[in-house]
């Protein structure tokens, strides 16, 4: 009995401790890949044009305008996110860039990317979650009708939507790793859907996600003219903004359509 009381104990212990840095630390993992994204159509401003343009057809006109609002679309999202102004609106149009880059890329068509794209708006529903809390908090004090229905439903959504980057690292191999692996992760993957355990869950997975990450997706060991480079490099920091999704339901909790928040009223 004690040890059961000791656990929720030092988990409460840890997140009052990074209650102040997590949501930062949060945000700035989630919006990464629209950092570097952005950052790489600048330096890749031609090769980016020329692939679209080739690809689509559109002329250099509109593949100049994709491009451009691809870098002025991402980058100025970001500084509004780290900011915290116009939150809403700065993940309203990553949305968009999301989907305009799943059509113009074809990410439609395959599985994986498509997957993890997906996931990666579950972290913007999250972020869009945490600004209506912050939203509303500026009205401390005034008697509440509970926390609104929207907010509960884009934290669950944000939560089974995170859970597709872990279907995308799942092995079919039959190697006893392997299957630890999946087994291990497959469980804490339900475990944040549902919303049981839901915080300690979500940051055994940030661990064991950020381990897989650095392992196999060490861009920085590749020579940076190879187009593994590239590739590599676009998983981490993909991966790195579905961690910040994943802190955010750590610092956040799970919402209201929860195992966690049900087992209160029982």
């Amino acid at each position: 009995i004690l040890q059961n009381e000791l656990t929720p104990l030092n988990e409460q212990q840890f997140l009052r401790v990074t209650k102040q840095y997590l949501p930062h630390l949060a945000r700035l993992c989630l919006i990464s890949t629209f950092l570097e994204d952005g950052i790489r159509m600048w330096f890749q401003w031609n090769e980016q044009k020329e692939y679209i343009e080739a690809t689509w057809g559109c002329g250099y006109f509109l593949a100049t305008c994709f491009v451009l609002l691809n870098l002025l679309g991402q980058l100025g999202g970001c500084v509004l996110v780290l900011s915290r102004n116009f939150v809403q609106h700065a993940c309203f149009g990553l949305f968009g860039i999301i989907a305009l880059q799943t059509v113009a890329y074809s990410i439609l068509w395959d599985l994986k990317f498509l997957m993890r794209n997906m996931a990666l708006g579950g972290g913007l529903l999250l972020l869009l979650a945490e600004s209506r809390s912050e939203g509303k908090s500026m009205f401390a004090g005034v008697p509440s009708m509970g926390e609104s229905s929207p907010k509960q439903y884009m934290q669950l959504g944000g939560r089974v939507l995170l859970v597709l980057m872990f279907m995308t690292l799942l092995h079919l191999d039959a190697s006893f790793f392997s299957i630890l692996q999946n087994m291990v992760g497959t469980a804490l993957i339900i475990l944040v859907a549902i919303g049981f355990k839901t915080k300690l869950a979500a940051l055994t997975l940030v661990v064991w996600l950020f381990a897989i990450n650095v392992y196999f997706n060490a861009f920085w060991t590749v020579p940076a003219y190879k187009p593994m480079h590239d590739f590599l490099k676009y998983d981490f920091f993909q991966t790195m903004s579905v961690i910040g999704g994943l802190l955010l339901v750590v610092a956040l909790g799970p919402g209201g359509v929860s195992m966690d928040e049900k087992k209160k009223e029982w």
